[in-house]
């Protein structure tokens, strides 16, 4: 049985390059390459898959279908993560979670996806002037080979 783990672990050999499937209002598929990885929930503490994006397609599906799968691969190998998106953003407001922690959980996105940065500042500003989203799945279902 393949676990969320087991997605992470594809996930890091392949500098968490992952293929994010969302439902377009037609039925149709809608897919893209993000970085993603597994961290802890900033309410919960459980552990889920985050991505952060602002790619108008995929949010405008999101907000609207919250269903989607993420697949991540290396080699033959592969293993997919299918559950409900939580997104957080400027344009997606928490109740629970203010500008400050919001700017913090996209840098926790970050590096769990395996990224690192000199310069946290600019990090933050650009994700700030590109009003990026934090997308926290809750899986569902986890299977692969």
């Amino acid at each position: 049985m393949t676990s969320l783990a087991d997605a992470a672990e594809l996930g890091r050999r392949e500098q968490g390059l992952a293929v994010v499937s969302t439902l377009r209002a037609d039925d149709t598929i809608q897919s893209s390459l993000v970085n993603a990885g597994v961290l802890s929930h900033p309410l919960t503490g459980e552990q889920v898959l985050g991505f952060v994006t602002y790619g108008r397609v995929k949010l405008a599906n999101l907000r609207v279908r919250r269903q989607l799968a993420v697949t991540f691969r290396s080699g033959w190998h592969w293993a997919t993560v299918e559950g409900g998106a939580e997104l957080v953003g400027p344009d997606d407001a928490h109740p629970e979670i203010d500008s400050e922690r919001l700017r913090l959980l996209l840098r926790e996105i970050f590096i769990a996806a395996g990224g690192t940065h000199d310069n946290w500042a600019e990090y933050d500003r650009v994700m700030a002037e590109q009003r990026r989203t934090a997308v926290l799945v809750r899986p569902a279902r986890v299977y692969g080979n």
